[in-house]
């Protein structure tokens, strides 16, 4: 199950959101997204669990917790809309 992660401050990087998030399972993957141009993050991400229950028990874990000083914005990703 694929996470989005929102409201992340700028000092979180790929290992600290991971950390964060291992609590609730398996995480497959942690990634946070980076703006091409400055190389700074965009304050969002994606994490990726093994399965359905440790991704809805991840959610329900952490979203509205602190992190770094900001409050996290947890949800299930959604697929992107293409593009016309």
């Amino acid at each position: 199950m694929k996470l989005f992660v929102g409201n992340l401050s700028w000092g979180v990087n790929d290992t600290i959101m991971k950390d964060a998030f291992a609590a609730a399972g398996a995480v497959v993957s942690a990634r946070v997204i980076m703006d091409k141009m400055t190389g700074k993050s965009r304050g969002f991400g994606f994490v990726e669990f093994a399965s359905r229950e440790e991704g809805e028990k991840a959610i329900s874990m952490l979203d509205g917790q602190d992190l770094d000083g900001r409050p996290l914005r947890v949800s299930e990703a959604q697929e992107p809309k293409p593009r016309n």
